[in-house]
């Protein structure tokens, strides 16, 4: 085993090395389109980009800057930072493979690895590595300043710790793995919120070594679980944290009378010493009582039960408080069986990874300095607890109907009013600022205003794939939409309005939204890719091939027919569907290991 490792390891760094080769070779020369110079702008100068920011991008690009030795070079140093965040990447895919291969042909993990299994485990592990070092859309974002090559970073590294830790889950201390693959969610919320979605396939990973006769129905459940423990990150700690610092701001300001920033200062040391109160309770565990009543308030300050806005919100976060007070009381968890208890090491490791979540996510505090040194890029100006929250929530960007709502010729539903009519309200925010001083000596406070709106729509359909007015006509050179008339009372004159069918919109979902901004990706990376000019569905431009000419004819028409300039376009890359193969034979081979598979 230890001659395994030496090889895995040194191999690893070797696959780490020739992927970051490649990508410094081929690292974009400065700021690239798109995204790209607002990152490296942000880096640079510490200065405030789009919604939701990416505060810890910002932190560690800065320090590449400094290697810059004139303003000229600090495009290419961010680019650097991502070549070599994604050559890492790589490396912990290498390990991750590895380790995967060895469980399935390993019967025994302690017993020495066989020089055939040997080459087995290493050739997966190279193979899948390098096949990802030069797919088409990782080796684009490795090349550039944006956020994804980091963000594939943290998502390797955590997926990797998971499996550092099923190898000593039975060891003391072994819990030190999953603090540390908190820690770098919070830091990865700083980057961007796509490591979110690693956490479902680390919640199966514990359930599996937990649970050696696993079963459909509990990895069914443990899936369920682990969407809940997204939606607690995404929707609790996120804007939770936010939302009852807030009150504590408005407490603190506009009750107390005290300056600007001083509620969430004091909810901040609150927090802190509340999750450390719990910390200390769980870990000496005297009282059954103190440790669920600190474990509820940590709960509470984070505001992962308050969600929505107003009242609600309230109502809904007592609501969860009470419901696990009754679960974690004293009285029931003497009542029920051992296997249901919940164990104080349970609630101490929980509030450690809470703990570290919040150190991880608590880089955002450099986007209220920032903007409140009004930075020449200053978006949204977040600079108080308040626009801090609508900067996180993207409220710039509005809303879109995701289950039910309008099509993109829809109209809005009116109501008559005193002669008049006035558009149907669906639902209102209010938003709190801050109030402009009329005299020197007026104190700091905080005025509400009238936030979004968002209005009701007299004609809806379910599943709306084709909702914005603004792109209509790029919905009609997509699909053919005949629609149906639907008659509407325009304020005491009936018109016609026609609204796409339900199958007209799941023709445009398949059509568009899956086979070409999902699968035509997708099989970039699998199979091959015709050019790298921007394409609107037609033959000749972006398409994915295979290689195979008679299948790319019937698939874009006779390639050799195409000008030199799209035949000698250097993003056309061919793979002969070979990653695609292989992926499906390793599939189809862990499918029929059994449970080991």
């Amino acid at each position: 085993m230890k001659q395994y490792r030496r090889i895995n390891n040194i191999v690893g760094w070797l696959v780490f090395l020739i992927a970051s080769t490649v990508y410094c070779m081929t690292i974009e020369p400065t700021a690239s389109f798109w995204d790209c110079p607002e990152f490296i702008t942000t880096g640079y100068k510490f200065e405030v980009g789009h919604p939701p920011g990416a505060p810890f991008f910002m932190l560690v690009s800065n320090l590449f800057t400094q290697f810059a030795s004139d303003p000229s070079q600090v495009a290419k140093m961010v680019n650097y930072m991502s070549a070599l965040m994604s050559g890492a990447c790589i490396m912990f895919l290498f390990w991750t493979i590895t380790h995967l291969v060895r469980r399935l042909i390993v019967k025994d993990t302690a017993e020495a690895v066989r020089p055939a299994q040997m080459i087995t485990i290493v050739g997966s592990g190279l193979v899948g590595a390098l096949a990802y070092t030069f797919s088409d859309t990782f080796w684009f974002s490795a090349v550039e300043g944006e956020v994804y090559a980091f963000s594939s970073l943290f998502t390797a590294i955590v997926f990797w710790l998971i499996l550092k830790w099923e190898d000593v889950a039975d060891q003391p201390h072994a819990d030190r793995w999953l603090i540390l693959i908190a820690y770098l969610t919070g830091l990865s919320i700083g980057v961007h919120l796509l490591n979110l979605l690693c956490l479902p396939a680390i919640v199966l990973v514990y359930y599996f070594k937990r649970v050696p006769n696993a079963s459909a129905k509990g990895s069914l459940l443990a899936l369920t679980a682990s969407m809940v423990l997204v939606a607690v990150v995404l929707y609790g700690i996120v804007p939770g944290i936010v939302k009852v610092g807030g009150w504590f701001e408005l407490l603190f300001v506009n009750k107390l009378g005290m300056p600007f920033n001083t509620g969430v200062i004091v909810y901040i040391l609150f927090l802190a010493a509340i999750l450390l109160w719990g910390i200390y309770e769980s870990f000496v565990d005297r009282s059954q009582a103190r440790m669920t009543w600190s474990f509820l308030f940590s709960i509470a300050l984070l505001g992962i039960p308050f969600y929505g806005h107003g009242v609600w919100a309230v109502v809904i976060g007592v609501l969860v408080l009470a419901l696990l007070w009754l679960v974690l009381s004293p009285k029931m968890q003497n009542a029920l069986g051992e296997r249901y208890r919940v164990t104080a090491r349970a609630l101490n490791t929980t509030l450690l990874c809470t703990l570290l979540i919040v150190m991880g996510y608590s880089s955002y505090a450099i986007i209220v300095i920032r903007s409140t040194a009004n930075t020449p890029m200053d978006q949204n100006s977040p600079e108080d607890i308040f626009t801090l929250g609508e900067y996180l929530g993207r409220e710039q960007y509005g809303t879109r109907p995701l289950f039910y709502g309008r099509a993109f010729s829809s109209q809005v539903a009116l109501d008559p009013k005193d002669g008049y009519c006035e558009p149907r309200v669906a639902s209102k925010t209010m938003r709190w600022i801050r109030k402009e001083k009329t005299a020197e000596n007026e104190k700091d406070s905080y005025v509400q205003i009238e936030g979004r709106i968002e209005y009701e729509y007299a004609q809806n359909m379910l599943f709306p794939r084709m909702y914005h007015s603004d792109y209509a006509q790029q919905y009609k050179s997509w699909q053919e939409i005949k629609g149906h008339d639907v008659m509407y009372d325009r304020c005491g004159e009936m018109i016609t309005v026609n609204i796409p069918t339900q199958w007209e919109n799941i023709k445009f979902f398949f059509t568009y939204q899956l086979n070409w901004m999902y699968w035509r990706y997708f099989m970039w990376n699998f199979a091959g890719r015709q050019n790298d000019i921007q394409g609107h569905g037609e033959l000749e431009h972006g398409n994915w091939i295979t290689g195979f000419s008679f299948i790319d004819n019937w698939l874009v028409g006779n390639q050799e027919l195409l000008p030199s300039e799209l035949k000698e376009n250097k993003g056309h890359n061919v793979f002969y569907c070979m990653p695609l193969i292989l992926g499906l034979l390793g599939l189809l081979w862990q499918a029929y290991r059994g449970n080991r598979g």
